[in-house]
């Protein structure tokens, strides 16, 4: 076997984190080589590295990619709850360095999304979306991460930017559903680890398309795998359906 990748975990102490750090050991190809926090010196952290995984604190996001770009390690940015200012950073760090920016790394997650893109264009806007996401009480972000990009997911294949669809969130929008809305539900408690369904609403019929996570252990199985396929890759913008679906 080759030289093993040095992997650096940002956020080593999140529930993210902690899974990483159990998972990496099944990852033979794979080694640390820093476990950073939130007061460690990332780019010292960087120097010889091959690929950095972060899930750490949105506000600290901007600093980490351009800390990646500067060393020119490729980045799977997993941190959900990005500021819409970022994006402009991001595109930039695209055309330096590998970069995966993804709002969850399940494996079966990345299908789903394609499924509901799939299902979003072929059912008429008659049929009303709503996205039901449920998480562990301590989840800062609502909606997740996860169901703003599904509903993304749905606004594109309709022909519309994210941005233009509007939003409706549970009884705060009291009243009738007009048509195109993309309404999301929120459920925070106990220890649960992630539920995603989308429910399209027609005449008589609904289609719903779902994704249960019952460990942890699945994101970060994902993430593992998916920064193993970005470190081979040149520079640019992937998502995490490009790195699953290579055999």
């Amino acid at each position: 076997m080759g030289a093993r990748l040095r992997v650096v975990l940002i956020g080593a102490r999140g529930r993210m984190g902690q899974s990483l750090l159990r998972l990496l050991p099944q990852f033979p190809a794979l080694e640390l080589a820093a476990a950073v926090g939130r007061s460690d010196d990332l780019a010292a952290s960087l120097q010889g590295a091959g690929l950095a995984l972060d899930f750490s604190n949105p506000a600290a996001s901007a600093a980490h990619v351009n800390a990646c770009v500067a060393a020119r390690v490729p980045l799977l940015l997993g941190t959900t709850g990005l500021p819409e200012s970022l994006e402009s950073a991001l595109q930039q760090a695209a055309r330096q360095i590998p970069l995966l920016v993804a709002a969850n790394t399940s494996i079966a997650v990345s299908l789903l999304l394609e499924l509901v893109q799939r299902a979003a264009r072929a059912l008429p806007l008659s049929f009303d979306v709503e996205i039901c996401e449920a998480h562990h009480r301590d989840k800062i972000d609502a909606p997740s991460g996860t169901a703003l990009a599904l509903g993304a997911a749905v606004a594109m294949a309709r022909g519309a930017r994210p941005a233009e669809v509007p939003l409706v969130h549970g009884p705060q929008h009291p009243g009738p559903r007009a048509t195109g809305e993309i309404a999301y539900a929120v459920t925070r408690g106990g220890d649960l680890v992630g539920e995603h369904a989308v429910h399209f609403f027609g005449a008589g019929e609904r289609l719903t398309l779902s994704h249960i996570a019952s460990d942890r252990a699945a994101f970060a199985r994902g993430a593992l795998q998916a920064g193993s396929w970005l470190a081979r890759q040149s520079a640019g913008r992937y998502q995490m359906l490009d790195a699953v679906s290579e055999k």
